[in-house]
């Protein structure tokens, strides 16, 4: 079966963002009140790290939901995430590359406006908590369940039926959202954002934009890999954290990322705004897919 065919039936969009939407929100509403508890103690922190956690894998559940009875999806999910090839390991490579390269060049910029070297030090503890968890935990964890969750089905429910680049738009918009409920949970990643200010937390919104486009350019790209999917996401996290960054940098590591989306897309724009073929089938060049 063609690629083509096999991404037609991932056909239940409301359904997935639904679910995955409602009960991540629950679960994290539920641990941003008793994070703010006092005297929460060893007891409360462990139930929040329980909560985040079921957060978190409410998506994953969902996706395996939708895709067990269809043994075209479960052969499609087995062949996406077993034996990446050489296209796939070089295009994982190259996305942890731009994580670590993009934040790198973003300190040695701010340099020049004044800040301080002490950046490029390594960090000796995650800048937040998930309850009683370190952040190490969620910036590893995370990015593998979602991942798991995102681009085992989200991404292609949305690709049938739209442009790369707005699939990629709409997603990154709708990440925004669902990440809203961690703002208020205390001592977590995107709580210590807000409280930087507005900047930014503005900043992390916009900085979806480029980080979901390149992303789905590695995803397409790979064959629908998510191992590569997974690796550039788990850099993003990871190398973003292992620095002493100052937060004003991680804005300019935003322009950088933008920058290269643009170059991407100017190079080859049919691959980003190529539209649907009938029957809601994205048009995917099989040049751009076949393996090694």
């Amino acid at each position: 079966m063609s690629d083509d065919a096999i991404i037609r039936r991932y056909d239940r969009p409301w359904t997935f963002y639904s679910l995955a939407t409602l009960g991540p929100w629950t679960a994290w509403g539920g641990a941003a009140w008793l994070s703010h508890q006092d005297g929460i103690g060893r007891a409360g922190l462990t139930a929040v790290a329980a909560l985040l956690l079921l957060g978190l894998l409410l998506p994953f559940l969902t996706a395996w939901r939708l895709t067990r009875t269809d043994p075209v999806l479960r052969d499609d999910l087995h062949r996406r995430l077993v034996r990446p090839d050489r296209r796939q390991l070089r295009l994982a490579t190259l996305g942890a590359g731009i994580m670590l390269g993009s934040i790198l060049l973003a300190q040695a910029l701010s340099l020049l406006l004044g800040y301080s070297t002490d950046q490029f030090r390594l960090a000796a503890n995650a800048s937040f908590s998930a309850g009683i968890l370190p952040g190490w935990f969620p910036l590893l964890l995370a990015p593998i369940i979602e991942e798991l969750s995102w681009h085992s089905y989200g991404t292609d429910c949305l690709r049938r039926s739209m442009s790369l680049f707005w699939t990629s738009i709409v997603f990154a918009l709708y990440w925004t959202v669902w990440h809203a409920p961690l703002g208020m949970v205390a001592h977590y990643y995107q709580a210590q954002v807000a409280e930087t200010g507005w900047i930014h937390a503005l900043n992390f919104a916009l900085s979806l934009l480029p980080f979901v486009l390149i992303m789905n350019w590695l995803y397409y790209r790979s064959n629908r890999s998510i191992p590569v999917v997974i690796v550039f996401h788990l850099s993003a996290g990871l190398f973003n954290e292992m620095f002493q960054t100052h937060p004003d940098t991680k804005v300019i590591q935003t322009g950088l990322l933008v920058a290269l989306t643009a170059a991407l897309i100017i190079a080859d724009p049919g691959f980003f705004f190529g539209k649907p073929r009938p029957g809601g089938v994205p048009r995917i060049s099989q040049a751009n897919l076949r393996p090694e």
